[in-house]
């Protein structure tokens, strides 16, 4: 009987700096502590996954995150390779099309895509949606969830609201029901290699918006 195959969750889209590795990190570190076995696999040459593992190694925290840093067209092999070895594989994927991200989405069993509810990310969902179509010609059972990230935390703001409204155009995308709000304790976390879970200082409310994202995206199970 052959062994069943780790899950992959590709991290990634069409625009930088809307805190893909934050949403990353965060679900490797609350996944880990299910006690799965996870490996996060950095393509990005800036290698901000790769330093959160490695500073998470140097303080001993545990559940240990192995990570691998992989470039290039062999990355659809390599992580056919490492769904054999481990139970789960986050893909943190630079913030443009990539052969990296391309590669991955042709293997990926869930596009997480971070955007910022702002009309200058909200115009790169016309060129995510080719990408996604392109991609499920060969990866047919790929779903695509679009995380409102770095929302504002102010009540009155409406950006989210707005964002939402705009992403129902697409119907190759599943909008997240969990914000991802512009909170310092995402930051903090991770220049300690934690996720906002582990911090010791809890803050209940990013715990709240990982926890629901992470049910969106792995399922109650």
């Amino acid at each position: 009987m052959a062994a069943s195959k780790g899950r992959i969750i590709l991290v990634g889209g069409e625009k930088g700096g809307t805190g893909k590795t934050t949403i990353a990190t965060n679900l490797a570190a609350l996944r880990a502590t299910t006690g799965r076995d996870v490996v996060l696999i950095d393509t990005d040459p800036q290698g901000s996954a790769s330093g959160w593992c490695l500073t998470r190694d140097e303080a001993g925290i545990t559940p240990r995150i192995a990570s691998v840093q992989k470039f290039g067209k062999g990355l659809a092999r390599e992580l056919e390779d490492l769904s054999l070895r481990y139970q789960d594989i986050i893909v943190d994927a630079g913030g443009r099309d990539s052969v990296e991200l391309r590669a991955a989405m042709t293997k990926a069993e869930v596009l997480v895509s971070p955007v910022q509810a702002s009309q200058f990310d909200l115009w790169t969902l016309k060129a995510l949606d080719e990408l996604v179509r392109q991609a499920q010609g060969f990866n047919p059972e790929l779903r695509t969830l679009l995380v409102i990230s770095r929302g504002p935390t102010h009540h009155q703001v409406t950006d989210a609201k707005d964002a939402a409204e705009l992403v129902g155009d697409y119907d190759t995308f599943t909008l997240a029901k969990s914000v991802i709000r512009d909170r310092t304790i995402y930051r903090r976390a991770a220049g300690l290699g934690q996720g906002v879970i582990e911090f010791a200082e809890p803050n209940d409310k990013a715990t709240q918006e990982v926890q629901q994202l992470y049910k969106e995206v792995f399922g109650d199970e």
